[in-house]
């Protein structure tokens, strides 16, 4: 019996040395998977500087742990490569406008740490076909990617309207939206975000294209790290809802150093001034502070980039607002 045990303890020592938060620390930094390049959820700007509200997330995370934003690396990622490159330890997070489905939380080896998009799959297409509704799509040729839900629903939507569509499969976005925008193909479909992104971002005329008014599913979209390592899971987790609950006590980048004199016991809380939180969760008390001072809250996320694009909070609102953005309180 007790050779069995210690040869129980000498397997599970490496994989304790070896936590996700360690592995971080000892490099410097926090390895991001996001999208090869979405606008509003992970994009380099003009200066490749990488934005958008996924990127905003491991940026979070980062202040959390080392008290900097900018301890980040990022790498982009397609549909069809993002989770064997969280699996493979490749990347730490996975941040990349991702649908939680439960077939990817326990048959991937992946835990969803939340919900930072709440969307749904659409339908674009050229106003010139005036076409008005997706009743209207029998027989037309269809864009989509690979590997993602889109895909799933797509042929769901299309079976249980007794339509028929011809699907033109290409991996890559870029490579997809020149082939929709050539005229390659009637339909474009992906998230109803992305949809939005897209138009805007990349349509030479961006007034040429209809998103048709149907959505046909549920996105929850959300960052998700690897079964197994429960602390990482829960600095990630935290991180982003952190965001969250800062929007809902009125703690914003350019006000919290004054609001962290405030007597409010809820913020003495978040700010670390009370308690022991972020020891709790294996990083330093300010952790929640640092987050919201070098990052924003949740609506300085999303006004910084979705807005822009034409974005609307939505079911993104909090939930004092009517949304469906609700985080666990920090006590």
């Amino acid at each position: 019996m007790r050779k069995i045990l210690l040869l129980l303890l000498c397997a599970a020592a490496p994989a304790l040395a070896q936590s996700t938060l360690d592995t971080v620390r000892s490099r410097g930094y926090v390895q991001c998977g996001v999208n090869t390049g979405l606008a509003g959820f992970s994009q380099p700007d003009s200066k490749g500087v990488w934005r958008g509200i996924d990127v905003d997330v491991c940026r979070a995370v980062a202040a959390a742990v080392f008290g900097d934003a900018t301890k980040v690396r990022y790498t982009p990622l397609t549909a069809q490569q993002r989770f064997t490159a969280l699996q493979s330890g490749e990347v730490d997070i996975l941040s990349r406008n991702t649908t939680w489905t439960i077939t990817r939380d326990t048959g991937l080896g992946l835990n969803f740490v939340g919900v930072n998009y709440y969307d749904g799959q659409g339908f674009m297409v050229p106003k010139k076909l005036n076409v008005k509704s997706a009743r209207q799509l029998n027989g037309a040729t269809v864009c989509v990617q690979p590997g993602t839900t889109t895909e799933l629903n797509l042929a769901d939507y299309f079976r249980a309207n007794r339509m028929s569509f011809k699907p033109v499969v290409i991996e890559k976005l870029e490579e997809v939206l020149n082939a929709y925008f050539a005229g390659r193909c009637d339909v474009f479909t992906t998230d109803h975000s992305g949809l939005v992104a897209l138009r805007a971002s990349r349509a030479q005329n961006p007034a040429d294209h209809v998103i048709l008014p149907e959505v046909i599913s549920k996105e929850p979209l959300g960052p998700a790290v690897r079964h197994g390592d429960d602390r990482w899971f829960d600095i990630v987790k935290w991180s982003m809802f952190a965001m969250l609950e800062a929007e809902e006590l009125g703690l914003a980048s350019k006000n919290i150093g004054a609001q962290a004199k405030s007597a409010n016991p809820s913020i003495q809380r978040f700010v670390g001034a009370t308690g022991d939180i972020g020891r709790m969760l294996g990083v330093d008390n300010r952790w929640a502070f640092n987050i919201v001072k070098q990052v924003g809250n949740y609506a300085e996320s999303f006004d910084a980039n979705l807005e822009p694009l034409g974005f609307e909070r939505g079911l993104n609102r909090l939930w004092t607002q009517g949304g469906l953005m609700y985080a666990p309180p920090i006590r």
